[in-house]
Formats: C-alpha cells, sequence, structure tokens
C-alpha cells in the first residue's frame, strides 16, 4: 500500500465517482480503477458498492476514509512543519505532553518558557506516555510529560509530582450525593471506564493496577481514546471513571468528582527527556518547573536544570 493508493481512494469516497475523480486527479480513469482494485486486492475486501448510482461506501470503505483522513492529516501537518522548520532561523523546542497533563501545571509552565524565550519557536505536541519514547529517541520531541514509567536508558524521566486521583461520577450517580472521600472497594462493582484504549502500558494499566492491588476485578465497559471521551461517558451514565484531581478544572455540571480516601492513590507526572541531553532549552525548561514549584510552596524536583 502506497500513499498515492490513500488519496486515490478518498478522491473517489468523496466524489462517489470513478470520473469525476479521476478529473480532479488528472488522471484517466482506467488506472484510477486498476489502483482502487489493487487496493482492494491487499486489504482483501471492496471499498465501494459499484452496483449502486452514486457509488456507495461499503463498511470496510468507510473505516478506511475515518482512518485514511486521519493519516494523510498527519501527514500534511509534518510536511508543513518541516517546511515551516526549513524557512525559520529560530530555534526550535518540542514539547510532547500527554491530554491529562494540560489540566495540570503544564500551560502555566508553558507560558512562563515562552515568556523566558520568547527567540525560541515552540511547538506542542499530543502524544500519550508511551508514544514519547520513541519521539524522544527519534529526536521529533525534545522533552515529554506523560504519567507513565518506562524504563529505557537512552530515555531520563524525573517525576516532578504525585497528582492525587479521584473518581468522575455522573451527576445522577447514587454516590454522588455522599459526603466524605470514599474507598475504592467501594467502587469495585460499579461498571469503569478507562483510558487511552491503546498503545499500552498506559494509564489505564495504572488504574486496573490500583484495583487489582486491593483484591479487587473491576467491570471495565469501555475503553476511551482519550480522557475527554472517558469524561463524556461518564456524563452520559455509562460508568465511572478514576482520574487526575486537576481535571475538576473543567467545572462540567453534568460530573461529580469525589475524592478518594485510600492512601498512595496517586499518578506521577513524569518529565522525559533524552539521556545526557545539553540542550540549554531543556535545561531552561527545568529551571522554569523549579522556580514555579517553589512559588507555588510545592516541592521542587532536584536536578531537572542540570
Amino acid at each position: 500500500m502506497e500513499l498515492r493508493h490513500l488519496r486515490y481512494f478518498l478522491a473517489v469516497a468523496q466524489e462517489r465517482s470513478f470520473t469525476r475523480a479521476a478529473e480532479r486527479l488528472h488522471v484517466a480513469q482506467p488506472p484510477l480503477s486498476r489502483q482502487i482494485q489493487q487496493l482492494e486486492a491487499e486489504l482483501g475486501l471492496e471499498l465501494f458498492d459499484r452496483e449502486a448510482r452514486p457509488l456507495k461506501l461499503t463498511e470496510g470503505g468507510r473505516l478506511l476514509v475515518e482512518q485514511a483522513t486521519g493519516l494523510l492529516e498527519r501527514l500534511d501537518g509534518l510536511q508543513t512543519s518541516m517546511k515551516r522548520l526549513k524557512g525559520s532561523k529560530r530555534p526550535r523546542f518540542v514539547i510532547g505532553f500527554a491530554p491529562s497533563t494540560m489540566y495540570a501545571a503544564l500551560p502555566n509552565l508553558i507560558r512562563r518558557f515562552r515568556a523566558s524565550a520568547p527567540e525560541v519557536e515552540l511547538s506542542l505536541v499530543e502524544m500519550i506516555s508511551f508514544e514519547q519514547l520513541p519521539a524522544l529517541k527519534e529526536g521529533r520531541i525534545d522533552v515529554g510529560f506523560g504519567r507513565v514509567r518506562v524504563d529505557d536508558p537512552a530515555v531520563r524521566r524525573d517525576v516532578l509530582r504525585h497528582e492525587r486521583l479521584v473518581v468522575a461520577l455522573p451527576v445522577a450517580h447514587w454516590l454522588a450525593a455522599e459526603t466524605g472521600p470514599l474507598p475504592l472497594s467501594q467502587l469495585a462493582e460499579e461498571k469503569l471506564i478507562i483510558y487511552p484504549r491503546e498503545p499500552r502500558p498506559s494509564y489505564a494499566d495504572q488504574v486496573i493496577s490500583l484495583f487489582k492491588d486491593r483484591g479487587h476485578a473491576p467491570e471495565v465497559v469501555h475503553e476511551a481514546k482519550e480522557v475527554q471521551t472517558a469524561i463524556g461517558l461518564v456524563a452520559a451514565e455509562e460508568g465511572v471513571c478514576i482520574v487526575p484531581t486537576s481535571l475538576q478544572r473543567s467545572k462540567r455540571e453534568d460530573i461529580v468528582f469525589r475524592e478518594l480516601s485510600d492512601p498512595d492513590v496517586t499518578s506521577p507526572i513524569i518529565m522525559s527527556r533524552r539521556a545526557g541531553e545539553t540542550s540549554p532549552w531543556v535545561k531552561l525548561m527545568g529551571r522554569v518547573i523549579i522556580e514555579t514549584y517553589r512559588e507555588w510552596g510545592w516541592p521542587a524536583p532536584k536536578g531537572i536544570d542540570e
């Protein structure tokens, strides 16, 4: 499968016609049809109902539209970023971040970093903790902020702090009206929503381990792709979700957040970087974190400005 196969497929899917797609792509119709047939042969399924007028997508075709669109959008974004980098003389600093860290101190840290280094072109890339490891090693990001410890000698990890976890409940849930912290054991029989769905290991595995370490086997009813989807499922009364306490800042009226009484029910916030990294901007980010934490009265992590 090549990128042209996907581009040709999307053109036919959007135009619902091989003829119009060929005109749009400035190619002859027979070669276009052959390209689609090659793609179908490789996938082992038909992508279009050719008897329908206009053409209709099969179930496999609809799935491929969704996946191919996202893939090509990311590729186009990558090409744009590379062109921007080529034309820019400013130093570039790329931060990878797990979505849930944006509810904690990270936005403030980013603002302070920008103020301290206005000459730097700062880019933010959303990626879960597990994806940050290869991104660091391949040089696609300079630092990563996540929640999962991944052992690799090529990557240095600094735990910035441990954030308390809370449970997100639908506003009509019978536990929402309770007062005082809730023990995890009281949630063991509830339908559990976890995130992210993949890749693993991830924060989802941390949550499941919290229950298993206490002898419980929770019923996982949904594995959401990201935290916002998980919270939406809670609001829809599909289940409950264990989330970092900083998510309470979202202030949704259809969600109730309750503290957990169990000790050490926390999730680490970890800054990762390449081992032996000497970039002045990585060191600056470390100093920004130390200064911010001290200002807020939090224990300042040691050595991250080295």
